[in-house]
């Protein structure tokens, strides 16, 4: 068994933070999340390579009641060991993505953070994940080389569903939205309770080109600055 690629379509085998659990268990039980877990049965059956092995890693890492950052993307990465259930993070060891080099290329420019040491922990975002980085893909699912593949099937009634969590909670987040997918559920966020930071995406097509680009945009700086004025704010809402 490749321990890379998705092996069960039954939610049940798929972890969350107990926090997550009755909204996970109302998508499911859902006409959608239903519709949902029978096409990944059937797509399985057929002989599909799908990644990640556990779609709902972020939920299972981050629980709601942590969350302090929200970093939406879009697919998980359709490349073989690749994925690894957390929005731009690959598995230690694999070479970096281009959108994940932009990532730590500002975050360095921003804050003077330099590159995580390859091969361990590489590419991997695990650690920002259990510091409260809650880090969601739109479509938790995807087949081997075929990007945005699941698209559409029902995965994002979910995770817009945890967008809207996390916005309507107590406590002030931040939210940075790369990308015109990302910044599409701006919607759903109150942006006079919450920093709602926007710029292109960080993929090399988008990084450098107006109006927002990313590299340069400040994001990693302006989210620490925001997060150390809300300490208060953050007490009362325990």
């Amino acid at each position: 068994m490749d321990a890379t690629q998705l092996q069960s379509a039954d939610p049940a085998d798929w972890p969350v933070a107990p926090g997550w659990q009755p909204l996970v268990d109302g998508f499911f039980g859902s006409p959608q999340g239903l519709s949902l877990v029978e096409f990944l049965h059937r797509r399985l059956s057929e002989g599909a390579v799908i990644f990640p092995p556990r779609p709902l890693r972020a939920l299972e890492l981050t629980p709601p009641e942590a969350v302090r950052v929200v970093i939406l993307g879009q697919d998980p990465y359709h490349g073989r060991g690749q994925a690894e259930g957390l929005a731009f993070s690959v598995a230690p060891g694999v070479a970096l993505p281009p959108s994940l080099r932009n990532i730590f290329k500002e975050l360095e420019r921003d804050l003077g953070t330099p590159p995580p040491r390859f091969p361990e922990p590489g590419g991997s975002l695990v650690k920002w994940a259990r510091n409260g980085v809650l880090l969601l893909n739109t479509c938790l699912t995807v087949e081997e080389g075929q990007p945005a593949s699941h698209a559409g099937r029902g995965w994002e009634v979910l995770t817009d569903a945890v967008i809207r969590h996390v916005a309507e909670g107590p406590r002030p987040v931040v939210f940075m939205l790369w990308g015109s997918h990302a910044q599409s559920k701006r919607g759903f966020i109150d942006a006079r309770r919450h920093k709602l930071l926007m710029a292109n995406h960080p993929s090399p097509l988008s990084a450098l080109r107006p109006p927002l680009p990313f590299i340069g945009c400040g994001h990693f700086g302006q989210a620490r600055e925001w997060r150390d004025s809300q300490r208060g704010i953050d007490d009362n809402a325990r």
